[in-house]
This record gives structure tokens, sequence and C-alpha cells, in this order.
């Protein structure tokens, strides 16, 4: 999703030659535009606020110049990168260490869903980055012996309008309260809401704006339309679109945990390559998915807003909006998944009587009408009697899943997933045109 500054280098940007190489190593042929507008200023030693969308390149923009400082005067815990959620701060630590690589540089990650002593054992290898979600590093801060942030040189706050929305704000300001007041702030969000203006306003010294874009905008590349569809219906048309494009990687947005596996479970009765990920799982199931996902072993990720920032799942070809999100904003992020990079891509939005008034909102933020997904119901009912006994049986193995984890005093859901992680699909979906 990212736009490039094709006239501008990562060397005529005040990079050294160590870093410049660990970017042309990585495929980065030309720094993005909030990659451009930022590093000068960062190498300059100014506090940032980056407004960028999902996709535009933003984890380089703190990350190169935040290497470079290691490079010049090496220290352990340099910098702490807070995230929203445990995926995206594994991904900025891998990002991190793939560009910093040639200086071995080390992150330790800092998440909840995972063994405390873990994170403890590499805390004491004294890495130079810490990235973390803000509960699990404040209890580290507070609980683990002898671990600390005095010598920090650089804070990030990356999604910071999702930080402020999941209610961190309390954390946060703990965290701002045991580092050092002399430090450069670097605060990256895809939206200035007033909690992340008055945010910026307590930590951050005469920062320079910068903006990657001034509205919310989608590519050229990504191919939108939506579908009207009966509610009771909607299932069907799913299936319809998914077994249209079957030879497609494609990630579904719904609403809620238990949607995701429910859809997940009625796909895979069709023999569709589906897997759920979502905020209820364990965290080693959800990197499970997603790493299967990604691998190309399953082809649909069924999600909950979850996976809609910040994740970077390079070679998804469509998003489908199967509820359309109650923040339309949301809707920005969750089409960024596809056409990122230049590549091109396709998001479809099935919408219900009772979605239409969040649906014109999303019209009038993206600012275009959007056209139709072109469809036969007659054609696409064909396989309604298919979809409605997939998902009683969908149902079926929800509640046996439920009584069984109830029994044993777990987590609602986690046998099924437990299932979609370790076996294989059955045969694709005929397409109903070939029934």
């Amino acid at each position: 999703m990212a736009d490039f500054e094709e006239d501008k280098t990562f060397k005529s940007l005040g990079l050294c030659d160590p870093l410049v190489e660990a970017c042309e190593s990585l495929g980065w042929k030309a720094p993005s535009k909030i990659q451009a507008k930022a590093i000068p200023h960062a190498l300059e030693g100014k506090d940032l606020i980056g407004l960028a969308q999902t996709g535009s390149g933003k984890t380089g923009a703190f990350a190169l110049p935040i290497l470079q400082a290691l490079l010049e005067k090496p220290q352990a815990f340099i910098a702490c990168v807070l995230s929203p959620t445990r995926e995206l701060a594994i991904q900025i630590a891998e990002q991190f260490e793939a560009l910093g690589s040639s200086i071995n540089a080390k992150c330790a990650v800092l998440v909840g869903g995972v063994e405390h002593v873990a994170q403890q054992k590499a805390i004491e290898k004294r890495p130079h980055i810490v990235v973390g979600t803000p509960g699990r590093l404040l209890d580290h801060l507070s609980n683990t012996k002898g671990f600390n942030l005095r010598s920090l040189k650089f804070l990030v706050l990356d999604e910071a309008d999702r930080l402020l929305n999941m209610d961190f704000a309390k954390e946060i300001d703990i965290i701002l309260g045991v580092i050092p007041r002399e430090r450069k702030t670097y605060l990256f969000s895809a939206t200035m809401t007033k909690k992340v203006s008055k945010l910026q306003r307590a930590c951050l010294k005469s920062p320079v704006k910068l903006e990657a874009s001034t509205k919310y905008s989608t590519v050229d590349t990504l191919k939108q339309q939506f579908k009207l569809v009966p509610a009771k219906y909607k299932d069907c048309y799913l299936v319809y679109i998914l077994s249209e494009m079957s030879g497609s990687t494609s990630m579904v947005f719904t609403r809620t945990c238990e949607a995701t596996r429910l859809l997940s479970l009625l796909l895979r009765q069709l023999g569709l390559n589906a897997i759920p990920i979502s905020g209820q799982m364990t965290q080693a199931k959800r990197l499970g998915a997603l790493n299967k996902f990604k691998a190309g072993e399953c082809n649909i990720l069924i999600c909950t807003d979850v996976a809609s920032r910040g994740l970077d799942i390079p070679s998804v070809d469509m998003v489908i909006n199967y509820d359309i999100p109650s923040n339309s904003k949301d809707y920005i992020h969750r089409v960024g998944r596809t056409a990122r990079a230049g590549r091109s891509g396709v998001a479809i939005s099935l919408v219900n009587q009772y979605e239409v008034e969040w649906y014109i909102l999303i019209e009038r933020l993206i600012e275009k009408k959007l056209p139709e997904f072109p469809c036969e119901e007659e054609e696409v009912l064909f396989m309604l009697e298919s979809v409605n006994e997939a998902k009683r049986k969908a149902l079926v193995k929800m509640k046996e899943g439920f009584d069984f984890k109830r029994r044993r005093g777990e987590d609602d859901g986690e046998k099924e997933i437990e299932e979609l992680l370790t076996r294989k699909s059955r045969k694709t979906f005929k397409n109903s045109k070939n029934r």
C-alpha cells in the first residue's frame, strides 16, 4: 500500500552504507513516502509524529534511524517500541533484526500469551531493542528483577490510535513516568484522534508532523466492490465468492471471535481451506494460524480486526468484509491488507439491510461510490442447501468443543481450532457451475 519516492534513495536520506545494503537485501528499492519524510528529521534528532496508513512502510521509518544510532553508539536497551497487538510486536522485532542483521541487532519481545520466564531470559541477555504491548512491558518493569529502561534513548508509539482505543492509556502514562525525559520519541498513527493529540502533547517535544496521506484514501490498484445481500443468505454469498476466486489468497473479516470459528468450520465442511485468528485464541495458536496462512498451507484467513492493521502478509489477493466494520475508518485498515506495495487486489463488502447506514459512511470516507459485485442470485442460491447443512454441522461441532472444554475447565473454542491447525483440508469445494 506504500507510495514510493522513486527520485530518492536510502543513501540520499542520510543512512549509512550497512543500512542501505540491508534495505537492498530486503528488496526495498526506494524509500516509501513516510520513510522519505521521516528519516532525515529523525537523523537530525527531532521528535516525530507520523500520520501514515497501514502498509505505508512506517516500521522502516522509525527502525532505520534507531539502528543508525545503535551503530554509532552501541548500548543495551537503546529503544522501546510499544505496539497494540502481540502479532504486530513480533513483526516489528523481526523487521528490526532483519534490517540490523549486519550489526547483530538484538530484540526482546514482551507480549501477553507467552511465559514470563522465557521473556525474563531474553531481558537478561540485555537486548538493544525492546518491543512489546504496554501491559506486559509494565508487568516486567514492575516484577522482573534488575530490569529498567533508565538508559533509554528512543521511545516509539506505533499504531498510537489503536493503543489508546484499546485502553492502554493508563499503562502508557506509567511507562512514561519511569523512562528518561531526555529521549527521542516517535509517534506513528493512522489517524489523529483527540486521544492521540493529547498523548503527543504529553510526551513529545517540538515534534515534526509528517503526513503520508492527507485523507483516508485507498490505492488505485485496489478494486473495491460491494454486494447488498439478505442477511439469511450472507453465508451463501460468501461461499460463492470464495469458490469463484478459489485460487486466491483471501482474508475474511468478521465482527466477533465466535464468527471466525463458525465460518472457518463451515467453510472447511465445504472443503475450503480456511483457518481462524482472533483475540480469544492463545498466542501460540494465533501465530500458528498466521504462519499457516503466510506459508500458503491455508489460503483463507477468517479474522477479527486484530489482524486488520500492521501485519505484513505480502500476498493477499482479496479481502471480504463479511461484517461491515462499525467504525468506518477500520474499513481502510481492513482493505489495506491487499493491494500492497504496488500489487493489485480486490475488496468485496457484503452488506445486509442492517448495515446500509454504516456502508454509506464508508463511501463518504473514501469519497467514492463503489460498484456492485456482479453475480446472479439464482446461481448463488444453487448451493444454499449445501451451505445450510455445512453450517448445521459447524454449529454442532462448536457445541461439542464448548461442552468438552467446559468439562475440562478451559476456554471455549480451543478444540476445533487445534484441529484446524493440525489437520489437512478436504478436497476444495467444487464451484456450483461444475456440480
